[in-house]
């Protein structure tokens, strides 16, 4: 079936967003899981049904709206957090088994939306088969980048900054193949969105964290909070300039 296009345009605001909602991500679902003492099991069950939710929501909708893209944005960001903890701690399959299991479900999904869809378009989605498929990527993404940036700061010996200049150098290099080389720009984009993941989880680890293990000791709390209000100016300021005139697009 047919429908509207209703992903965010592919500009630098969308990154910004991007890692802004990923950090939230990690701090959130930490919150919930950890300093409100949920767990990772309870706080899966009720993030997937949140995250469900608002996908009805915007899937029913009848055009691009900014605060409820980014909402699910963010819902697939926490969830995936806490799914990642899940999958790593309780059933103790460990950051690299882990991620292993997730990359291969990202990618299973990725070959059958190209095979169903004959396309990978990330800019132009207008059948709501190629919307679910877009969503379900973004949540594999989303949990195998958390899987990613908890090895990093845990197991690596490079901590949160070390995580972070690493992942931020490596969307770095993405960004000069996508300016500079012909390399396919969608499987660019793919690279680029997992990276954001571990970058955002390592910065929100160091936001979070107390003094003592490396961190700057905002609590997750503190964090959320931090990073909630920066992301709500973010969207509202792509809002306002979705509606001027002379708006820009760009897409791959």
């Amino acid at each position: 079936m047919r429908t509207v296009n209703k992903i965010a345009q592919l500009t630098l605001g969308y990154w910004a967003m991007k890692i802004c909602a990923t950090t939230l991500g990690e701090t959130a679902g930490d919150l919930l899981s950890m300093t409100m003492n949920v767990g990772y099991a309870q706080s899966t069950i009720i993030l997937l049904a949140i995250f469900a939710v608002s996908l009805v929501f915007q899937m029913r909708a009848k055009k691009f709206i900014p605060f409820l893209f980014w909402t699910v944005m963010l819902t697939t960001s926490i969830a995936g957090t806490t799914l990642s903890d899940f999958l790593d701690r309780t059933l103790e399959l460990g950051y690299a088994l882990g991620a292993s299991l997730l990359l291969g479900s990202l990618c299973m999904v990725l070959l059958l939306w190209h095979r169903l869809e004959k396309s990978l378009s990330v800019s132009s989605i207008n059948t709501r088969r190629a919307e679910l498929f877009y969503w379900s990527a973004i949540l594999l993404s989303n949990t195998l980048g958390t899987a990613l940036g908890d090895f990093l700061a845990d197991d690596s010996g490079l901590g949160f900054v070390g995580g972070a200049i690493l992942m931020g150098s490596l969307m770095a290099l993405v960004g000069a193949l996508y300016r500079y080389t012909k390399v396919n720009t969608v499987v660019l984009f793919w690279i680029a969105f997992v990276l954001t993941r571990p970058f955002g989880a390592t910065f929100g680890d160091w936001l979070s964290k107390p003094l003592e293990s490396g961190g700057l000791n905002l609590g997750t709390l503190g964090s959320s909070a931090v990073l909630a209000c920066t992301l709500l100016v973010l969207v509202f300021w792509s809002t306002r300039l979705l509606k001027a005139p002379d708006a820009q697009s760009s897409s791959l």
